[in-house]
């Protein structure tokens, strides 16, 4: 399947809006038989910790009530109405809730719009959710921010997530891109925290890496009109039924060697 531009780049947003609607139609519909978007998957995106070990294969019950923390693309921006966002839509795709903590233009350093920074809100959640899953997801919002003390403001957040949860599973989410090419700082961003997942062994989903959006759909899976390039609501579906993807590998990956419990040493 193949999307593009509209014709005619001077038609009013409410046309572009029931474009995008259509397309989401079309898509949700492609769905049933097929996902042509995806690429053949060779290896599940693991993220291995520096000793070997892998993250254990993810267990969810049959409903799982899922905590989706993130940034505007969390929050659901540009989908029309919000919660045609991509976090809603994976309460459904998964038979399951979603417990959605989004803020526009928030980051691991930077407060946002509407909250403070990753680790001060995760500081006030309620531990009483008692989510199956954590997916924490982002963030470009960092990528104007001091390099050099990106990773101790993660490893806070991660810390706190969990202090607060410390039972729960935990997928962390990287940036995508809103533009492209791919800028170097929200690269930088990708690496960092792929690499500090793996020192969790937690899961880590790369759409950087995976090349989830492109020059080819970048034009129906981003709205760029002014003061938005964030997901259209074709995107946000697009990106809900990519993280499904991703949790279903996720949930059938092998138990590497490394894996399995090791004997008590002999004292």
């Amino acid at each position: 399947m193949t999307y593009s531009r509209p014709m005619n780049p001077t038609l009013p947003r409410r046309s572009a809006l029931v474009a995008a609607g259509a397309l989401a139609v079309v898509l949700a519909v492609a769905l049933g038989v097929a996902r042509p978007w995806m690429p053949p998957v060779e290896t599940p995106p693991i993220a291995a910790a520096d000793e070997g070990i892998s993250p254990a294969p993810l267990a969810l019950p049959e409903h799982p009530t899922v905590l989706v923390f993130g940034d505007s693309w969390t929050y659901g921006s540009a989908a029309t109405p919000r919660t045609h966002g991509y976090a809603h839509l994976l309460g459904g795709l998964l038979h399951g809730t979603t417990i959605i903590d989004g803020v526009r233009g928030s980051g691991y350093q930077k407060p946002g719009i509407d909250g403070p920074d990753y680790a001060t809100r995760i500081r006030s959640l309620d531990a009483g959710i008692a989510p199956d899953l954590i997916i924490i997801q982002g963030s470009i919002n960092d990528r104007r921010e001091d390099p050099a003390t990106f990773p101790a403001a993660v490893n806070a957040a991660w810390d706190a997530l969990a202090d607060v949860f410390p039972d729960a599973p935990v997928v962390v989410l990287g940036p995508a891109p809103h533009e492209l090419p791919v800028g170097a700082s929200t690269a930088r961003i990708d690496h960092d925290l792929s690499v500090l997942a793996a020192q969790r062994a937690w899961w880590y989903i790369s759409p950087v890496q995976e090349e989830w959006i492109t020059t080819a759909d970048y034009p129906w899976i981003i709205d760029a009109g002014p003061g938005l390039l964030h997901p259209s609501d074709a995107g946000h579906e697009y990106l809900a039924h990519r993280v499904i993807e991703a949790l279903d590998r996720f949930r059938t990956a092998p138990i590497t060697a490394a894996d399995s419990a090791a004997p008590d040493p002999v004292e």
